[in-house]
């Protein structure tokens, strides 16, 4: 896979499983635009990581956010080739308990933020007649889980977004697939306790948590010519979890 003068857009890129996207793509040759929404510091890291790309501080649940990213990515590379819809957030609690700002917000980040940053970007694709978009879903849309119903509904949403602008897009050669991940060892799974990580590890066949790099690695082969006839796909990177 060889991404030279390939411009990419990675949201949510500044730690975890953006931050293994945004180092793959860039040790592939690619351009890469690092948004974030939070911590400058880990951000900085991420830049540091990838020789070739400029950070855009911004939350894409606002659309007017979402045109400085693409402003930014066109002054600074070029139109883009690329386009990951990492950015996620959760606010997990009960549905009895859930306040309606909860499931709003996460609503907001997780699923309009992908619209938001697809809309715009297919405009730029659509005249070059190529590109490729990668939304980040989760086993979680999929199956669901307790205390997390805004969460499973906006990653079933995303799967929904994806299939939809899959057929859209796919005349102009553009592909759109998805990618669900299962228990990914990230900042927030390395809090929890050994106990608990091995009760998660007991439901993966390949008895272990997966690494942003086993995420990245999906995602540079679907935005690479080698899946260039697959579109409109949901790719599980969850170690076999919901085989």
């Amino acid at each position: 896979m060889d991404f030279t003068n390939k411009i990419a857009i990675v949201t949510g890129g500044g730690r975890g499983i953006g931050r293994a996207i945004c180092q793959k793509l860039s040790s592939l040759g690619a351009k890469v635009v690092i948004n974030y929404a939070g911590n400058d510091a880990e951000a900085e890291k991420t830049r540091a990581l990838c020789p070739d790309s400029v950070l855009v501080k911004g939350d894409v649940s606002d659309s007017e956010c979402c045109k400085e990213i693409l402003r930014v990515c066109e002054e600074s590379f070029g139109s883009p080739d690329i386009l990951v819809n990492n950015a996620g957030i959760t606010r997990d609690n009960l549905i009895m308990r859930m306040s309606e700002e909860d499931f709003d917000r996460v609503i907001a980040v997780n699923l309009k933020g992908a619209f938001n940053l697809t809309k715009l970007v297919a405009r730029t694709m659509l005249r070059q007649k190529s590109g490729r978009i990668v939304n980040m879903t989760s086993v979680v849309g999929i199956c669901g889980n307790a205390g997390q119903a805004n969460y499973a509904a906006s990653k079933a949403g995303v799967i929904g977004l994806t299939k939809s602008t899959a057929k859209e897009l796919a005349p102009r050669g553009i592909t759109v697939n998805a990618i669900a991940p299962g228990f990914i060892d990230t900042d927030m799974t390395a809090a929890l306790s050994d106990e608990l990580k091995q009760e998660m590890q007991k439901n993966i066949p390949l008895a272990r948590l997966g690494s942003g790099e086993d995420v990245a690695n999906t995602v540079a082969f679907l935005c690479s010519d080698m899946a260039a006839y697959i579109t409109g796909q949901v790719i599980h990177v969850d170690g076999g979890m919901l085989t």
